[in-house]
């Protein structure tokens, strides 16, 4: 069984202090509750406040992107070796808000997916479709374009490293999520594509992660779908009881 991972994006939220503030009220709520991979995203500027607190607690610390390169003239970007340097065990890539609003594009997800792996950070790989998209029955061709072209190049050994996370465009934030058996049917495509790409092996041990709208009410049934390894959480993220009980929804690890 792959061990469920459950993941918080801030997004533009919490300052150094209310950051900490939250995730020490979070490992309270989840001391003693082992089986469930938890990590959180704080804002960059958050990040060096939040890093030694969770690690105490034993929850991973997230950049939400990072640039392809490690210095240089680079006005605004954040390298992964600063992440790192700053706490970080993991970086999100490739969020549709980044492709939304900031132009990201496969090409620059792969790019800094493989910057990312240089430095030793692992990577939750955002991949999804739109409304439109998907009432245009194009919900695969875009899946798949985003899953070939933000993980090309990689080896079976790199996506030992690598999160996917699953993203219907039309659910983030938007209060209505995918169904279960709509997120199991995208997440065993991506599985199935992978296997294809790097093998059935290593497909078996990669963690998709469903977002979209994810809540304590409906964590449960959407992770205990076969394919569906743990949740990126946006709002119900930047309350540590909700979080909380997204995580102990989740399947434990045997």
């Amino acid at each position: 069984m792959r061990k469920p991972f459950v993941a918080g994006n801030w997004k533009l939220n919490k300052s150094p202090d209310e950051g900490v503030a939250l995730v020490k009220e979070l490992a309270g709520l989840l001391s003693g509750h082992a089986g469930v991979e938890v990590a959180v995203a704080p804002p960059f500027v958050t990040i060096p406040a939040v890093a030694p607190v969770a690690r105490k607690a034993g929850i991973g610390v997230a950049g939400q992107n990072c640039y392809w390169e490690e210095s240089g003239a680079f006005t605004g970007e954040v390298s992964p070796g600063m992440l790192k340097a700053a706490g970080c065990t993991h970086v999100i890539i490739g969020h549709s808000e980044r492709r939304q609003y900031f132009g990201e594009t496969n090409e620059t997800v792969n790019r800094r997916l493989k910057a990312a792996l240089a430095a030793g950070l692992a990577p939750i790989v955002c991949c999804g479709e739109t409304l439109a998209e998907r009432e245009g029955g194009l919900k695969e061709k875009v899946v798949e374009a985003h899953v070939r072209g933000g993980l090309a190049g990689l080896s079976p050994e790199d996506m030992k490293l690598v999160t996917i996370a699953y993203e219907p465009v039309w659910a983030i934030g938007t209060g209505v999520n995918a169904t279960p058996g709509q997120a199991q049917e995208m997440h065993a495509f991506i599985r199935k594509l992978l296997s294809q790409l790097f093998g059935k092996g290593t497909a078996n041990v990669v963690r998709i992660q469903y977002g979209g709208s994810v809540k304590p009410d409906n964590a449960a049934e959407l992770l205990g779908q076969p394919d569906v390894d743990g949740a990126l959480v946006g709002g119900a993220s930047l309350k540590a009881d909700s979080f909380a009980a997204i995580v102990k929804a989740a399947p434990k690890e045997a």
